[in-house]
């Protein structure tokens, strides 16, 4: 038997390193028609505000070389009805629940925390801080060390869940945001977040997203992802969760190789709904061939000199 369970701290134990990252599997129910959750470590919700959101306006997504571009404006049910219509079906699929959050106020952060923080089914936040602080004039909470340090330092205090982290790659330096989160308590982080992008068409004139940008993710985008990672890896002694271009087990192995401690599958889950389950199959059979007993072996165990 090979070992695939990973200890991710504070509780939140995996029985494998697959996760589906937030905001492209839904809320986790939807993936049932295609396998059980029980198969993969867990999922990652789409995120979660107090009040329900509409999003943005149409056209907000279109398909790019090597990936795509989204602009869906964090659009969610609020964390009430999920509470009430998604959470007590979710928790008997037999995989861990890791609910995204996020705000745009130190306060709406908080609020939308400390409601579901009453919910024993939830294992683990991971919080989005790729949103603009409205009363700080549209500044990403991610973007700027000492609006993290303050988010990450008001969360931690509040709730005794695992709290992960979801970095911006759009950074100088994605190592002082790990430090930063490491030194206000947070359990875990996991990187990259989209990149910003931008597509247009030749024959319209006119951009494919409403509103010009969007998040840029997909297969693309896996390279810058690796490094950011690794930097990340070598930085800080939490886990450091991988996100970033994964679509099949080799990807996967890449990034667990650096030294992350876990991965989530995001765009690869439009193109191949199946790829939660396939990652998980295709590591596993990869150990075996390489007579490898626990994961935790393979993890950092790149040669770096």
């Amino acid at each position: 038997m090979i070992k695939l369970n990973i200890d991710l701290g504070r509780g939140l134990k995996l029985k494998n390193p697959v996760l589906l990252a937030s905001g492209t599997c839904g809320y986790g129910l939807e993936f049932e028609n295609f396998y059980s959750l029980s198969e993969i470590g867990g999922i990652c919700t789409k995120g979660l505000s107090f009040e329900p959101i509409k999003g943005n306006p149409t056209p907000r997504i279109v398909e790019t070389s090597c990936g795509m571009i989204n602009s869906i404006g964090l659009q969610n049910i609020g964390a009430k009805e999920f509470v009430e219509n998604k959470l007590p079906e979710l928790s008997k699929k037999g995989t861990a629940i890791i609910v995204n959050v996020f705000g745009y106020s130190l306060e709406e952060y908080i609020k939308v925390v400390e409601f579901l923080n009453n919910y024993p089914e939830i294992d683990g936040f991971e919080v989005n801080i790729s949103c603009p602080n409205v009363k700080k004039g549209g500044i990403q909470f991610g973007t700027n060390p000492d609006m993290t340090k303050t988010l990450v330092s008001n969360l931690r205090k509040i709730t005794d869940k695992h709290l992960m982290i979801k970095l911006s790659p759009n950074v100088t330096d994605i190592t002082e945001f790990a430090k930063v989160c490491e030194g206000e308590g947070a359990d875990s982080i996991s990187l990259i977040n989209t990149l910003l992008g931008m597509a247009v068409d030749i024959n319209t004139k006119k951009f494919l997203i409403k509103r010009k940008m969007g998040g840029f993710s997909g297969p693309a985008i896996k390279p810058v992802a690796l490094r950011m990672v690794y930097q990340a890896v070598k930085s800080v002694k939490i886990p450091v969760i991988a996100i970033g271009g994964i679509s099949n087990y080799k990807d996967a192995l890449e990034f667990l190789l650096i030294g992350a401690k876990g991965i989530q599958i995001g765009t690869a889950n439009f193109f191949n709904p199946s790829a939660g389950k396939e990652v998980t199959e295709g590591v596993k059979e990869f150990l075996e061939k390489k007579n490898i007993k626990d994961i935790n072996e393979w993890i950092g165990s790149i040669e770096d000199e």
